[in-house]
């Protein structure tokens, strides 16, 4: 079928991670604080969270929220923390990335602007302890938001990529069939095998992550925004 919308995912695709260690560093100094625990141990206990998060998108291609993390950290230093407190160390770890934030890759906004000159765009992405609440407003900062006409987010979805479900929700915004989208994404388990799944075409943004270049069943691979733009009206 035709391409007849195209969808994004955000990390390592939209945008690189950058600060994560002064962003972590938030994270540990509340938590510390709430808890009374000494900061490395702060620091392990969170890290057994990330774990956690991880684990969970893998296995079970589902999203965990930054109140989990609270939880899952209290546990390994075997605190309680009450209801109050979760809800406030839990907006601090989703809002972490708003004070120290990811960046936009380089040429990613005019593929996106360029995209949308032709075709309904939308995100679909996974999201970790960043919830897609937070990563709105960087899309919005960085003034991405006006050329997306639909932002879906695996912690907003229920289910994560490779699952259907958020092929499908894109699509709806979109006003498309799923088999009539491209997905561009970084991950071979997720977006490649996610938008294949669903019939649609996949795209491999390798610009960032190119652990997948060399054994992907994507459609096409792109290394760098300005393949993806030289390639753009073939495409579409």
């Amino acid at each position: 079928m035709p391409v007849r919308a195209v969808t994004f995912d955000f990390w390592c695709t939209l945008f690189r991670d950058a600060n994560s260690e002064a962003r972590q560093q938030i994270r540990i100094d509340a938590f510390a604080a709430a808890t009374g625990a000494a900061a490395d141990e702060a620091n392990e206990a969170l890290k057994v969270a990330w774990a956690e998060f991880d684990r969970v998108h893998r296995e079970e291609q589902r999203t965990l929220r930054p109140e989990d993390a609270v939880h899952i950290a209290a546990d390994v230093l075997g605190v309680v923390v009450a209801p109050s407190v979760v809800t406030e160390l839990a907006d601090v770890f989703a809002t972490a990335i708003l004070v120290h934030s990811a960046e936009p890759v380089e040429g990613a906004l005019d593929a996106v602007r360029a995209a949308a000159a032709r075709r309904p765009v939308g995100v679909v992405s996974d999201t970790g302890v960043s919830p897609g609440r937070s990563l709105r407003q960087l899309l919005d900062r960085h003034d991405f938001t006006r050329s997306l006409r639909s932002l879906i987010f695996s912690d907003e979805v229920g289910v994560s990529k490779p699952q259907a479900p958020m092929f499908e929700s894109s699509a709806r915004d979109l006003s498309v069939e799923p088999q009539e989208l491209l997905h561009i994404g970084d991950l071979e388990y997720s977006d490649v095998a996610g938008a294949k799944a669903c019939g649609a075409k996949a795209a491999l943004f390798a610009g960032v992550n190119a652990g997948h270049a060399n054994e992907t069943r994507a459609d096409y691979v792109f290394h760098s925004w300005r393949e993806f733009l030289d390639a753009l009206p073939k495409l579409l």
